[in-house]
C-alpha cells in the first residue's frame, strides 16, 4: 500500500511524487500513454524557468529522472476506477493499486481534426499552443483552425509573429467573443475563412499546407504550420464517481487542489482553470502534494 497514488505522469503529477517523496511519503505513479504528458509534443520550450530552451522530451525526461532519484514507483497503465474509502483502490488495466490518498492528474487533451498524417506532423508542423510555438513561425503564413475564444486568441498572438494568419471556421460566423473578434478583423495580416473545414493535410515527410473545403469546393492553403484550437478533452470520466465536474468535463475544484472526498485531491489541467502552462501545472502539483502530505500526517 502507498501513501499516495498519483494518477497522470504530466508536469502535475511529476511534480506532485517529487514533493510527497521529499515528504518521506511512498509514491506511485501511474500513467497510460507518455510519461511528460503533452509537453512531449513540443519541439522547442522557451517559457520554462530555469531552461533559455528545451525541448518537450528533454523536459519530461529530466521530471522523470528527479522522480526516480527522489524514489518514487512508476506504474505504465490505465486507471479506470477509484474506489474511495478509508484505504483507496485504484483499478487499473493491469490490477489494482491501494492507497491512503489519491491525486489525480490525468491533464487535457487537444481535440484533433481526425485526418490522415494528422499525428505525424504534430510537433512538426501541426501545433496547439500559440504562447509555445509561434515564435517557430516567425515571418511564415499559419492557419489556426476553429473560430471560439481560445482561436481567436491564438490568432491574435500569432498575428504579431507570422507575415500571415488564416482562421479556418466550420460555421457561418465566429463563435468566439464579439470583443476578440473585432480585435481579429481589425488585423491587416489575418483572414477569417468562414463555413469551411479542413478536408486533407498537404505534404509526405514535411508540412506544406492544407486542402479545405467549402460547399464542395476545394482550396489549398500553402502553409508553414498549423494550430488547432477546437478545444481541449480533460480526462476525468473514469473518476465522475468521486469528482464533481463542470459542463465541459473539467474537475471543479479551486486553486488549493483539494476535493469533497478526504484523501483525494485534483491537480493540473484536468482542474478547471484560467491557465494551462507547464508553470500552472507544475505549481497544482506541488499544492496538491502537500495539501495530501497534510492530510496523511493526521490519519
Amino acid at each position: 500500500m502507498y501513501d499516495i497514488i498519483v494518477i497522470g505522469g504530466g508536469p502535475a503529477g511529476l511534480t506532485a511524487a517529487i514533493y510527497a517523496r521529499r515528504a518521506n511519503k511512498s509514491v506511485v505513479v501511474i500513467e497510460k500513454q507518455t510519461f511528460g504528458g503533452q509537453i512531449t509534443f513540443s519541439p522547442k520550450v522557451e517559457n520554462i524557468p530555469g531552461f533559455s530552451s528545451v525541448t518537450g522530451n528533454e523536459f519530461a525526461e529530466k521530471l522523470v529522472e528527479q522522480a526516480i532519484e527522489q524514489g518514487a514507483v512508476f506504474e505504465f497503465c490505465e486507471a479506470t476506477e477509484i474506489i474511495n474509502g478509508d484505504i483507496k483502490t485504484v483499478v487499473t488495466d493491469s490490477g489494482s493499486f491501494e492507497g491512503k490518498s489519491v491525486i489525480i492528474a490525468t491533464g487535457a487533451k487537444h481535440r484533433r481534426l481526425g485526418l490522415d498524417k494528422e499525428d505525424g506532423f504534430v510537433g512538426e508542423g501541426i501545433s496547439f499552443c500559440a504562447v509555445c510555438d509561434g515564435a517557430f513561425f516567425k515571418d511564415g503564413t499559419v492557419a489556426v483552425i476553429g473560430g471560439g475564444n481560445s482561436a481567436l486568441q491564438e490568432a491574435l498572438q500569432l498575428s504579431l509573429l507570422a507575415k500571415k494568419v488564416y482562421v479556418v471556421q466550420n460555421l457561418d460566423f465566429l463563435t468566439g467573443e464579439a470583443a476578440l473578434a473585432k480585435q481579429v478583423e481589425a488585423k491587416s495580416n489575418i483572414e477569417v475563412i468562414l463555413s469551411s473545414t479542413v478536408k486533407e493535410i498537404l505534404g509526405d515527410d514535411t508540412f506544406k499546407g492544407i486542402t479545405i473545403t467549402s460547399n464542395g469546393n476545394d482550396t489549398e492553403l500553402l502553409l508553414d504550420g498549423m494550430f488547432v484550437a477546437i478545444g481541449l478533452v480533460p480526462q476525468n470520466e473514469n473518476f465522475a464517481n468521486v469528482l464533481t465536474l463542470n459542463k465541459f468535463g473539467y474537475a471543479d475544484y479551486n486553486e488549493d487542489c483539494v476535493t469533497e472526498n478526504k484523501g483525494i485531491y485534483i491537480a493540473g489541467d484536468c482542474r478547471k482553470k484560467e491557465i494551462r502552462q507547464v508553470t500552472t501545472a507544475a505549481a497544482d502539483g506541488a499544492v496538491a502534494a502537500l495539501a495530501a502530505c497534510k492530510y496523511l500526517d493526521t490519519i
